[in-house]
Formats: C-alpha cells, structure tokens, sequence
C-alpha cells in the first residue's frame, strides 16, 4: 500500500502534447495578470484617486507581491498535493482581479494589486508538475515548451491589455481576465495529474530550509548568477522602450506600442530549442550564447533603434531570445536536482531573478530621461557582461586538458 504522501503518478512517459499545450496557457495566462495595469497606470490611477507620484505603486505591489508567493506559496508544492493547491490558488487569483475590476478607491486597488501578485504564483507552481511528469531525457524539452507559454503570456499582457482598454475601458481588462481565470481553474482541475509529494518538513521548518538550499546549493546559485543580470536587460528593454517609441523620434500612439510589443513574441521560440539543447548536454556554450546574444541586442538597438522602428523591434526579438533560451537551460539544470525539493529551487530561481527585473525596471526611467535611449543601451550591455564575468568563472582553476 503507497503512503498517504507518495507521489501519486512518477514519470514514465513524455506528456501528451495536449497536456504540454495545456501548461504552456496556463502558466502564460496566470502569468500575464502581472502585466496588465503596467501599460494602464495613466487610465487607473486618476480613477481610483491616485497621485501621479503613488501610481507606480499599482506595479510595485504586483511586483512584491509574486515575489513574496514565490517564496511563501511556491515552495508549497513540496509539501501537499499540487493540483489542488493550484486550484485553491487560482481562486484568490479570480477574487483579487474582480477585486481590482470594482475598487473605487486607492487603497482597494492597491490592495487588489498585492494580492494579484501573490495568487499569480500559480504560474511556478505549474512548471515543476510539468518538469516531474517529463523524463529526465526529454525534460528540457517539455519545460522549454512550458515556458515558452510563459514568455508569449508576460509579452502579450500589455498590447491585450492597450488594446483591450482602448475599446471597453480599463476595468473590462480585470473582469476578462477573471473570467479566463476561473474557466482556467476548472480545466487544470480536470485535467491536471494528480502529483502528491513524499513526506516531507512542515511548513515552517520548509520555509527555513529554503536558506540552507539557497546556501548549499551551487548550481541554483551559479543559474540565478547568470539569470538576473539578464532579466533586468529584459525589463529595463520593455520598460524604456514605449518610452522611446512615445517620444519624438517615433511618435506612436498607445495602439502602436501594443502592436510593437507583439513583435516581441517572437522571442518565445527560443524555448523549445534551449530545452532540446540542455537536453544533449550542451548548457555551456547555450549559456555563453545566450548571454552574448543579450549584450547583441542592446548593441544593435543602440545603433540603428533611434532611427528605425524595425531596427528597434529586431533588437526586441533577439532580447527576448536570449534571455528565453539562458532561462529554460537554467530551469533544465535546477529540475535536474533532487525531485523532494524541486518546488523549492524552482521558487528560489524565480525569485532571484525577479529582483534583478525590479532593477532593471527601476533603472529604465531615470536612464532614459537622462541619457535617452543611448544610455538605456549602454546599460543593457553592460547588464549581460556582468553574467558573462560570472560564466567565465566557470573555468578558473580548471586543469587543463593534454591533447
């Protein structure tokens, strides 16, 4: 007879195809409730009675509150069975959007805005499901597929989200979204495997635990090195750029932001391939790859993005590329760890390089309006060159090879 907490179904087979596609929406969908109010902080804030100095506050809750669920909640998929945590999750995730949708003053959506946060860690909770079901040959395929869901989510937010205001007002946003959440939280509830964790520590001895991973864990610690560098490259991007396109040189309108953001999906292809790398044994160079591949993007936004948009979302799409591709090799070598915590690495990965996009985002303002889009540039090629100095680390002290 299996223990109440054995894990209910082991990976055998690859997931079907349909069950991928199913977690490649999800986590994209869940994903995307982190984006929606970025491009509408000029619709909402005078709505709920928000000072323009406070309304970046209607971002920064967001912000802290998916860090703070994925080191509070997360983790939590070490412990109880995942599909209903997911479940019960979405269901805060739906209030809260409703909550946003009718919050008449600042404190309410302020308020709401955490909350959407916290309960949007659903997202990571679904990663490592996806990664336990896949076996170890082709799990990087199947998180690459995952995350690339992942990816298009948190790029198409803000052009829906634009588009979507522009037509029926700000709060249809969080009212559509709610309703695509709820549907959402019956068919994961439906189809999602049942994945019931070994015994394992009781919450608060989990939550201690998570310093000794962190500490003792070096390839979680080399993985985040690389990663947040390059995520800071990627939101101090997304977060100048409209900026840019809005100024004179280009003079688009908000519509024509939200269709250059769409360029940027293209990106998300990079997913499937990094995993198929990662799979063969080849995160090193795909490592070194990506990284360079950031630093081209800024060098190529830098020369030719004042004077072309095309130029511009081109620099857009190799962004998103590398940072796709150094992220789901990142999640490839952390999921290979061990299985008892994969929850756990998988919360701390996230939350690492979630801060360094609040750097990024931070950074993009005060850049822009001192050295325009020349010094945005400069910045992002500095940000990979900083996880690049940590890759070659990699190779200090290493004897060298007789031929």
């Amino acid at each position: 007879m299996p223990s109440q907490h054995s894990v209910t179904l082991a990976p055998s087979l690859a997931p079907s195809r349909g069950l991928i596609l199913l977690f490649a929406v999800a986590t994209g969908a869940v994903a995307a409730n982190l984006y929606y109010a970025q491009p509408l902080v000029g619709l909402i804030g005078p709505a709920v009675g928000l000072s323009p100095h406070a309304a970046s506050l209607l971002v920064t809750l967001t912000q802290l509150g998916y860090g703070a669920g994925l080191i509070l909640l997360v983790p939590i998929g070490d412990l109880v069975e995942n599909r209903r945590l997911v479940g019960v999750t979405l269901c805060f995730t739906v209030a809260a959007l409703l909550m946003a949708a009718a919050a008449r003053s600042a404190w309410l959506f302020l308020l709401a805005s955490l909350l959407i946060g916290v309960s949007s860690s659903a997202a990571q909770m679904l990663v490592p499901i996806a990664a336990h079901l896949a076996p170890a040959e082709s799990r990087g395929r199947v998180v690459g597929k995952v995350m690339s869901g992942l990816l298009l989510g948190i790029l198409l937010a803000r052009p829906i989200a634009s588009l979507l205001a522009d037509t029926l007002g700000w709060r249809s946003v969080f009212v559509v979204s709610a309703a695509a959440m709820a549907v959402l939280t019956l068919v994961l509830l439906r189809n999602l495997p049942r994945r019931v964790p070994t015994d394992g520590p009781r919450y608060g001895a989990m939550l201690r635990s998570l310093v000794h991973v962190a500490l003792k864990t070096p390839v979680l610690q080399r993985r985040s090195a690389y990663h947040a560098p390059l995520f800071a490259a990627f939101s101090l991007f997304w977060t100048a750029a409209p900026l840019e396109l809005a100024g004179p040189d280009f003079g688009l309108t908000q519509r024509g932001i939200a269709l250059f953001a769409l360029a940027g999906a293209a990106g998300a292809v990079a997913a499937p391939l990094a995993g198929y790398a990662a799979d063969h044994g080849w995160s090193r160079p795909v490592t070194l790859f990506a990284i360079l591949t950031v630093a081209a993007a800024f060098a190529i936004g830098h020369f030719g993005g004042t004077h072309s948009v095309f130029v511009l979302a081109a620099a857009g799409i190799v962004l998103d590329f590398g940072v796709q591709t150094n992220l789901v090799v990142g999640q490839r070598a952390i999921f290979a760890l061990s299985p008892a915590i994969r929850s756990r690495l998988n919360g701390l990965y996230m939350a690492s390089f979630f801060m360094g996009g609040a750097v990024g985002s931070a950074l993009a303002s005060p850049a822009f309006q001192n050295g325009g889009w020349r010094l945005v540039s400069w910045i992002g090629i500095a940000l990979p060159m900083m996880s690049l100095l940590v890759f070659l680390t990699e190779f200090v002290g290493r004897p060298r090879t007789i031929p």
